[in-house]
């Protein structure tokens, strides 16, 4: 009987022995595994996060690093190592279009379309010779899905792809819904419009509200060639609500290459003034001022990169053309528009706004609009569109409608609420 216990009692202790060691073994292995992501992660910041000559804390919160234009993130990129940077354009596109005039409700309200900036201008600038880079904190790697898809669209298709014919109702493309003019059947060498500037209600974190230029080339499918450029709200990338000017680049309809803003190698800037990701002050209000950006990209016929100019003093820099496969010649489509990301939580449409949040045909100082929209033709000219287009999944959530005068050329409003009565 005493054996019996012996061997209980042995058997017991050994047990308890096996337990703490697994237990020790498992907590040893969470804790290598804890502090392996933790070095990832600031691996990852550090790739991001170049060294800085002076640093401006933002009152948004954001921190704006004044990084050597030489030691941007571009420069990570192979086949830029031995590259030169381009410090200005060859040539601008003739004709382009002056940005001072307003229309004459505008005038005679005395409310028109105002100058903006970017928040961080208020605490400091860059000195020459650098760039302003918004830093990433570790925050923003982890409201990403994953570490390395941070700052990419994954997965999806956010390119709207207008069909002949049907001009909406035709469903939401994975989630992401339009109102957008086009023109399509020409080779494009650029685009430019005006767009005022809002800060859509977001109704959840996963889902975004912007309002850009598409220059496209190549099918919709895996082989898509898109720059983007526009403002955009967007929690997940961002952290908060704040409208912001954003770029986007992908040579394989964002498969593995492109990124948002400077978080990967690709767009080499060389203005010391725009930051790319910052925060943009003051906003158009409802019934108030309104304050709008001008974009303008396009393609140096010498050279053969795609710049990109912000307002009309501020050349932002350039995409090279190597990047590309189809936009190494000219862009197939353009676009201009509203997209916003519709979740359908509990199966009902998104609040989301688009643009101002109101429909097109509350006009001026109300809804979201694109002016003096342009494109540059083969002789580097910036013209009128031929033909445009327009396009949205459901007008009764967003819509648009096109318009034309001496003041805003070619112009289109914008926009919607989401949901609403006859959008459920």
């Amino acid at each position: 009987m005493d054996n019996v216990k012996m061997k209980m009692f042995c058997f017991s202790m050994l047990f308890m022995v096996l337990l703490f060691c697994d237990t020790d073994a498992a907590e040893a292995k969470q804790g290598m595994s804890l502090s392996s992501q933790k070095f990832e992660i600031q691996k990852h910041l550090n790739s991001l996060n170049k060294p800085a000559v002076k640093s401006i804390k933002s009152p948004d919160g954001d921190t704006i690093d004044c990084v050597h234009i030489s030691h941007q993130p571009a420069f990570d990129h192979p086949l830029l190592k031995n590259h030169t940077v381009q410090m200005m354009p060859n040539y601008h596109p003739e004709g382009l279009f002056r940005d001072g005039k307003m229309s004459t409700a505008a005038k005679n309200k005395n409310d028109g379309s105002k100058s903006i900036n970017q928040l961080w201008h208020l605490n400091g600038k860059c000195p020459e010779g650098t760039i302003p880079i918004r830093r990433t904190k570790k925050d923003d790697i982890l409201r990403a899905s994953n570490m390395k898809s941070y700052g990419t669209k994954t997965n999806f298709s956010t390119i709207p792809k207008p069909e002949s014919g049907r001009p909406g109702g035709v469903g939401n493309q994975n989630g992401h819904q339009h109102a957008i003019a086009y023109v399509e059947g020409d080779k494009y060498y650029g685009a430019k419009a005006t767009i005022n500037v809002w800060e859509p209600k977001i109704q959840q974190p996963n889902e975004f509200s912007l309002s850009q230029i598409w220059l496209l080339a190549g099918s919709f499918d895996s082989d898509l060639n898109s720059i983007e450029a526009g403002w955009q709200v967007s929690p997940d990338l961002y952290g908060d609500n704040n409208a912001r000017l954003f770029t986007y680049w992908t040579s394989d309809a964002y498969q593995a290459t492109g990124c948002y803003n400077l978080l990967c190698s690709g767009f080499i800037q060389i203005n010391n003034e725009i930051a790319m990701g910052a925060t943009i002050s003051p906003l158009s209000s409802y019934h108030g001022s309104q304050y709008d950006i001008s974009i303008l990209v396009w393609k140096d016929p010498k050279e053969g990169n795609w710049w990109m100019q912000f307002g009309n003093d501020y050349v932002l820099g350039y995409w090279p053309g190597f990047l590309f496969s189809y936009l190494t010649d000219s862009a197939s489509m353009i676009e201009w528009g509203g997209e916003v990301v519709n979740s359908e939580s509990d199966g009902l449409h998104t609040t989301t706004q688009m643009g101002s949040g109101h429909f097109p045909d509350e006009g001026f100082g109300k809804s979201s609009y694109f002016r003096n929209i342009q494109v540059v033709d083969e002789s580097n000219n910036l013209r009128a569109p031929q033909d445009l287009g327009t396009y949205t999944e459901d007008n009764n959530c967003y819509d648009i409608q096109l318009g034309k005068n001496n003041d805003w050329g070619n112009y289109f409003y914008y926009g919607g609420p989401g949901r609403n009565a006859n959008c459920p």
